[in-house]
Parts: C-alpha cells; sequence; structure tokens
C-alpha cells in the first residue's frame, strides 16, 4: 500500500509540482472584476479597520495590509476583487502595486471566485500516505470537478495545497475556517451532502472535527494526560486578567463567524477581530 502511495513522487520530482498559489499570478478582466467594480467596507466592518489600525503607529499604517486584506476577502465572499485591494491601499495610505505584491504572494488571499465551500485538501506526506488521494479522487467523482475547479452551482471549490498542521489527524481537509479531519472516502461524501444541505457539521470541543468520533487528536483510550490546568510560570502572576475564550467558540470571538444586530459592541470592536461576513457597504474612515 505504502508503495503506491510514493508512486507519485516521482511525478511530484519531476516538475508535475501542485499550484501553490491557486490563481493567475497576472490580474485578468471579468465582469465583476475590473477596475471600475465598487466595493467598500460595510460600516460594522470599518468598526473592525479601525480596530486593526489602532495596533499600529500612525505612520506605519501598511502593516495593516495583510489583515485588512483578510477582512476584505471575507467580506466579498471569500476572494479579493482588485477594487478591495485598491480600497486598503487606499486606507493604508500606499500605491496600489504595494497592496497587490501581498496579495499575490501569500496563497491565504484567493484573486479568483471560490465556491461558497472553499475545500482545501492536505496532499503533503502524513496526509498523502493515510489516504488523501482518496479523498481527493472521492471529492473529485462525488462533485464532478478537478483540483482547482469550481462546482457549476458555486458550493465548492477543490484545491490541492501543502501542510495545513494537523497531520495527528490525517487525512484533512480545511473547509472555509473550519478542520475536518481523520477523513475516509464515507465520511468525506456524508462532509458534501450535509455541505449541499447549508448543513455542515459543527466543529468540536477544540475548535476541529476529527470525522472519526474522537476528541482532538486524542488517541482511542481518550485523554491521559495533561489532566488537570498546569500552574502558571512563577514569574507569571497575571493569568487571571486575561479573558477566558471557548477554543470551540474561538472564530467567532474573533468575528470569523460575522454578527448581526444583537452582536454586543465590544464584539466588534474587542480583541483580535479580523474577520465578518458582510454585503457591499459604505463608509469611511
Amino acid at each position: 500500500m505504502l508503495s503506491s502511495r510514493f508512486s507519485r513522487l516521482p511525478r511530484v520530482l519531476n516538475g508535475s509540482i501542485r499550484s501553490m498559489s491557486g490563481s493567475n499570478p497576472s490580474h485578468i478582466n471579468t465582469p465583476d472584476n475590473l477596475t471600475t467594480t465598487y466595493f467598500d467596507f460595510t460600516e460594522e466592518n470599518y468598526l473592525r479597520v479601525t480596530r486593526i489600525l489602532s495596533k499600529y503607529p500612525s505612520n506605519y499604517k501598511q502593516s495593516g495590509i495583510i489583515p485588512l486584506l483578510d477582512l476584505a476577502q471575507r467580506q466579498a465572499g471569500g476572494w479579493l476583487p482588485l477594487a478591495a485591494m485598491d480600497k486598503v491601499a487606499k486606507i493604508v495610505g500606499v500605491a496600489p502595486m504595494r497592496v497587490y505584491e501581498v496579495a499575490t504572494f501569500y496563497t491565504m488571499f484567493n484573486r479568483e471566485k471560490v465556491g461558497k465551500y472553499f475545500m482545501q485538501l492536505c496532499g503533503t506526506t502524513p496526509c498523502m500516505i493515510c489516504g488523501s488521494e482518496d479523498i481527493k479522487n472521492t471529492i473529485e467523482k462525488h462533485l464532478g470537478i478537478k483540483d482547482g475547479e469550481t462546482t457549476e452551482d458555486g458550493l465548492f471549490t477543490l484545491r490541492e495545497v501543502e501542510c495545513l498542521g494537523a497531520c495527528a489527524n490525517a487525512p484533512m481537509i480545511q473547509m472555509n475556517d473550519d478542520y475536518y479531519e481523520c477523513l475516509t472516502p464515507k465520511t468525506t461524501i456524508e462532509l458534501l451532502e450535509a455541505c449541499k444541505k447549508g448543513q455542515p457539521p459543527p466543529m468540536g470541543k477544540w475548535g476541529s472535527l476529527p470525522m472519526n468520533g474522537q476528541v482532538s487528536c486524542e488517541g482511542p483510550k481518550g485523554k491521559t494526560t495533561l489532566m488537570s490546568v498546569p500552574e502558571p510560570p512563577p514569574f507569571r502572576t497575571d493569568f487571571d486578567k486575561f479573558e477566558k475564550v471557548d477554543p470551540k467558540s474561538v472564530k467567532v470571538h474573533m468575528g470569523y463567524g460575522g454578527y448581526d444586530e444583537t452582536t454586543p459592541e465590544e464584539d466588534l470592536t474587542g480583541a483580535g477581530g479580523v474577520g465578518g461576513q458582510g454585503g457591499r457597504g459604505g463608509g469611511t474612515l
């Protein structure tokens, strides 16, 4: 079985390396991605813009380019139109090219539209050995798409990527912000069908979801170590003053899960949030 897994290595090493960027390095005009296309942050997201920029000296606003691009991408529905990059450049006071350089360098930024459920399939060695090729083939067959493609209904985009840091629970995919781990072809199809119904399985206790029923990366015997909260080092006595965050809800805490009129004001302007979903809207700094 291992020999079949490693049989793809010569193909990889001989030049058929998976795309690292997932996007064309050059801008391509499309009807919804022109220099004249409108983009502005929503009023709610301008609160986040202010919060992000407050972390940096006023003469180093360009330090906020990455979190502002992330915020713009979330508002735009998972991708970065040219107008959004231009808006970020204007906010931080740099030439648009400086923002383009960042957006084209980091693979987390999608300069082409992706599906509602953006699936990044890890294909690095631990996942490959544990069956990522089977998971990839299952997704492609079940959805009728290939790596880098989006389904006709706009629901799913598949992209094979490098290590996502969940090697203990291989094979796995990152779907939007969520990790679905310990996958098999059967549970992969179940996940896809749940997403088609608009009911993706919620994350587990520790912010990810192994699809085999285990908790995080605990073994079959469950938790066997670290049964209590460790004592803080003697040189730090101020841990109690820090806000406690439930790992399961960390994405909502950071603003990744969106918000509505019921969200407390302090959650919009508070710790760390650079996310948020929203439609096209107005607002100025």
